[in-house]
């Protein structure tokens, strides 16, 4: 049997979860607060947030993936940023496929 890391176990309790989600949604408040400030804050910040608030909540998944629907530029750049694999498995699979001089083709909405 393989043990749980601290982290997993801890997650699996509710306040824990929910507490994890408002350091999330706190952490982007935060970015844009120190964009203007020296140095890579809200590279840094937005993207660890938003990645704590998606791991912990079931609402923040649905209204990330409407947004990317939506959005696919901005949501291409969030996936970049927070080094999402399925994404880069999503680029690479879409590049074998313009190497291969086939047009990706995009499912119908």
């Amino acid at each position: 049997m393989v043990k749980r890391s601290l982290y997993q176990r801890l997650r699996s309790n509710a306040q824990v979860r929910t507490g994890l989600f408002a350091l999330g949604i706190l952490l982007m408040i935060a970015a844009p607060l120190l964009g203007p400030l020296p140095g890579p804050g809200f590279i840094i910040l937005f993207p660890a947030g938003l990645m704590l608030a998606l791991q912990n909540s079931e609402w923040a998944k649905r209204v990330y993936v409407r947004f990317k629907r939506r959005h696919p530029r901005y949501a291409g750049w969030t996936d970049r940023l927070m080094r999402r694999t399925s994404a880069a498995r999503r680029r690479e699979r879409d590049a074998l496929e313009a190497a291969d001089g086939e047009t990706p083709e995009k499912p119908p909405r």
